[in-house]
């Protein structure tokens, strides 16, 4: 799998770059987005080709666009969107897995005024049904693997697009493979380009929020340049340089930043359909990457994978990604020779990023003071299990002292001369209104919600805690589920965990369940005195379940939903469940009579 590459440094041997330069260096590369409107990420890319026409732009084990290539394929596409009828703000669907072509076809349609929606490929029926419904799209392009799934969607799908399928002929499906045959590469006409700036729509990346069914966040042509330009100046990307990536091209990081960081500095990006542990660190050998995008399960997985001979064999100089927890981030930097590791924090539909460009382990990042007025951020004080607010005597919001933790809220401003600050929202007006606080700290402002608990230090550097509602309250405590399951994780045995609250009649809060996936080396004994060891009373878990594996979304997330439904009735589950009985001192196995006992007895807990 060898492929033709362009000169690499030895990165691993060059000093790390001081913080400031670091920050320095993206905000030159960020700052003539606004003087210069009409570029636009898609005239970027050509401006690069021009340079850098035979170089490569995105490889895969399918396929290699060069620069010149990519260009020509996106081109093609933007004149399939102009023969359509494509107006500007038009909605186009895309069901694709990761691939060059991927990338070919929303550049070419967004250059043109389409605005491309891009469709969770792991997402089936109603819920598919529903990302289509909020979008009204004129068309949507298929990969023909997943035009079974449309079709099992189209009966709840309220629009009427039409259809495309793209790697194989079916019916009701027009074959776009054959219709882009019919359309030129060749630079676009003076008659065939649209007035588009840096101010209109270009994508549609859906987001789960806090709650409810997913909400498809606005992307501007603004979003994409200052995404890509920003991420090329922290990583400091050069043409020599290639990322490896394996994240969903249907999300912001997989889709944008691993892949725009490169392509506006002549680097290259390697596109792997999914991640695969087994087959990671040869990718990456065979590949010569410098550079690779994680999400922070990405790399525990790896951690927790057996040694592979090649795993330190590569000339990666830095891994950039969000999600990197403290217990992990020592072993996954030592035990695979990885030189930097750039830890951010950012949200599809927000207005403000954290960088942790000195790589303090286990911190999101931190502002510098010089740079704060760019980056308006506060944490306030609120119910962790609620949500709501703590208010002073005059209704307004209560910032958190250092190391408590509390929700993240980012100051909004509007005009076109702050265009970083401003929220572009979801295409429901009525769901991007609940995404804004008012009246703050002073009449007049106007904060975005992060649905994201953190705690500073005094030193300025930023924690991720837990996102809201993911917290519970047990005996009078706040629980963060995603500390209490780094810990667990970090118990020998235990290869995967997930924690959540679980409801037990006649009690006040919710109980700590944790659903584990072991090893042979687990035992509850040893698990029961680990908990003791390293969590409070109120955090350790009252339940647990041992299964063979655990619901992941396509970000790694764990799917907790059929978990906390299911509860710790043994009625509902073929698995172990253990209650770890304050009586007994030792974790039981839970049986008919034993949940009786609990259901009808709050004492037992």
């Amino acid at each position: 799998m060898r492929h033709n590459t362009v000169n690499t440094r030895n990165n691993a041997l060059t000093p790390r770059r001081s913080a400031a330069k670091t920050w320095l260096r993206a905000i030159e590369l960020t700052a003539p987005i606004v003087s210069e409107p009409a570029i636009i990420l898609p005239v970027a890319i050509e401006h690069v080709a021009n340079d850098y026409g035979d170089a490569p732009a995105l490889i895969s084990e399918e396929e290699q666009f060069t620069y010149r290539r990519l260009l020509e394929r996106s081109n093609q596409y933007a004149r399939w969107a102009l023969a359509q009828g494509i107006a500007k703000g038009d909605v186009i669907c895309l069901l694709m897995s990761n691939s060059p072509e991927y990338m070919a076809i929303w550049l070419g349609i967004s250059r043109v005024g389409g605005v491309v929606s891009l469709l969770n490929t792991n997402l089936r029926g109603k819920s598919l049904a529903h990302c289509i419904n909020i979008v009204e799209p004129r068309h949507i392009i298929v990969e023909f693997v997943f035009v079974d799934t449309i079709v099992a969607a189209l009966p709840t799908v309220s629009c009427h697009p039409q259809l495309w399928s793209h790697g194989g002929i079916a019916s009701e499906f027009t074959s776009i493979d054959d219709s882009i045959k019919l359309y030129p590469g060749e630079k676009l006409a003076i008659n065939e380009h649209r007035h588009i700036t840096i101010e209109d729509s270009a994508l549609l990346i859906y987001t789960s929020g806090t709650t409810g069914l997913p909400k498809a966040a606005i992307i501007s042509h603004y979003r994409l340049m200052a995404w890509s330009r920003w991420f090329a100046g922290m990583m400091n990307t050069q043409t020599s340089d290639r990322m490896y990536n394996c994240l969903p091209m249907y999300h912001a990081v997989g889709g944008i930043v691993a892949t725009g960081a490169l392509l506006v500095s002549g680097g290259s990006v390697a596109i792997r359909k999914r991640f695969s542990a087994s087959q990671f660190w040869n990718d990456i050998v065979e590949w010569d990457c410098t550079l690779f995008q994680y999400i922070g399960e990405l790399c525990r997985y790896l951690v927790n994978s057996p040694h592979q001979q090649r795993e330190t064999m590569h000339r990666l100089r830095l891994c950039c990604g969000n999600g990197l927890r403290l217990g992990v981030w020592e072993e996954f930097k030592t035990r695979f020779h990885i030189p930097q590791i750039l830890e951010f924090y950012a949200a599809t539909e927000g207005n403000v990023s954290l960088y942790n460009v000195e790589g303090k382990p286990g911190a999101v990042g931190r502002i510098p003071p010089y740079i704060a007025h760019r980056l308006p951020l506060a944490i306030v004080k609120s119910d962790l299990a609620s949500g709501i607010p703590v208010l002073d005597k005059d209704g307004f919001y209560v910032s958190c002292k250092p190391d408590e933790p509390g929700e993240v809220l980012t100051e909004l401003f509007d005009g076109e001369n702050n265009p970083s600050n401003r929220f572009e929202g979801y295409t429901s007006p009525e769901e991007s209104e609940k995404k804004i606080l008012r009246n703050v700290f002073r009449k007049g402002d106007a904060w975005l919600r992060t649905g994201d608990l953190m705690r500073r230090d005094s030193s300025g550097f930023f924690y991720f805690f837990d996102r809201l509602g993911d917290t519970f309250r047990w005996k009078g405590e706040n629980v963060s589920t995603a500390e209490v399951s780094e810990i667990i994780c970090a118990c020998p045995g235990v290869i995967d965990a997930t924690v959540y609250g679980v409801t037990i009649p006649r009690t006040e809060g919710k109980a700590g369940m944790a659903a584990l996936v072991v090893d042979h080396k687990f035992d509850l004994v040893q698990f029961r005195e680990w908990l003791i060891n390293c969590l409070p009373n109120y955090a350790r878990p009252i339940f647990i379940i041992i299964r063979n594996g655990l619901e992941m979304t396509s970000t790694f997330r764990h799917k907790n939903n059929s978990l906390i439904e299911a509860g710790y009735d043994p009625k509902l589950t073929a698995d172990p469940i253990y209650f770890n009985d304050p009586q007994q001192q030792t974790f039981v196995t839970i049986d008919d009579t034993l949940y009786a006992q609990i259901q009808t007895s709050a004492t037992r807990v």
